[in-house]
């Protein structure tokens, strides 16, 4: 089989897709940066929900189909193991939330939170499934004061408002994201080597992935035979049996 061209023909693929998301998001181009790390301009921050959704909807089958991109990349390639470090210093907060230690507490709440990252990388591994929870119950909920009282109408507790398609959603993540699927489609060897590492590291406790690919279909994924297949989802269909072949098979030619 023609691994290399499978791997150029899908790349190229998911490149259409991610600028078609990339226009979707509004991110602007600055100078020297390709133009799927582009930043967002100030202010611009948020996305209308409808458009938020629309992306995400076409980002996560996109994400999932370039992990197993990554997967054939890495097919083969030997990473010699990384320089054991001369040292390993521990550096601990000089603030406490609990006595101990140099004995300075600080009450919960007053250490300043982590700033927001500025850039992040593509997750290797695909999510794994959530319980689903359970539907909330609905909508006016009466105040009960007490047993046989019964309750007036104006104690009813409002329901918390329908959202609404234009409502505006923080789209700092999302930016973040189709950053990090740009940086690793520009790069495949870089992440297939990132990929060949986290397979090397030993595995400790009694829970770890043994697998970066989660049962059952991918992520996003719609059946590529309905009538609402999109070109992404057939995309992520080769791709997902390429890549569980090539795990089942790392040494064949």
């Amino acid at each position: 089989m023609d691994w290399a061209g499978a791997i150029d023909k899908h790349q190229a693929a998911l490149k259409r897709l991610l600028a078609l998301l990339v226009a979707m998001a509004g991110m602007t181009v600055a100078a020297g940066e390709s133009h799927h790390t582009a930043g967002t301009d100030v202010g611009q921050n948020t996305l209308p929900r409808h458009l938020h959704r629309a992306i995400l909807r076409l980002l996560r089958p996109a994400e999932a189909a370039a992990r197993r991109l990554i997967i054939l990349a890495a097919r083969g390639m030997i990473v010699p193991p990384p320089r054991p470090r001369l040292g390993t210093s521990q550096q601990h907060s000089a603030f406490l939330r609990a006595p101990g230690g140099t004995g300075i507490v600080m009450p919960k709440g007053a250490i300043p939170l982590r700033p927001a990252p500025q850039s992040m990388a593509l997750p290797l591994l695909d999510p794994l499934r959530l319980p689903r929870q359970k539907p909330s119950r609905s909508a006016i909920v009466p105040r009960i004061r007490g047993f046989g009282f019964g309750f007036e109408a104006s104690s009813l507790i409002p329901a918390r408002p329908a959202p609404l398609p234009d409502d505006p959603l923080d789209a700092d993540r999302l930016r973040l994201r189709l950053a990090a699927l740009g940086r690793a489609l520009d790069d495949l060897p870089r992440q297939a080597r990132r990929f060949v590492r986290w397979r090397q590291r030993p595995r400790r406790g009694a829970f770890h992935r043994l697998s970066p690919l989660r049962g059952g279909p991918p992520p996003g994924l719609r059946s590529p035979g309905s009538r609402h297949a999109r070109e992404v989802d057939r995309t992520l269909d080769d791709l997902h049996g390429l890549a569980l072949w090539t795990l089942e098979h790392p040494d064949s030619s």
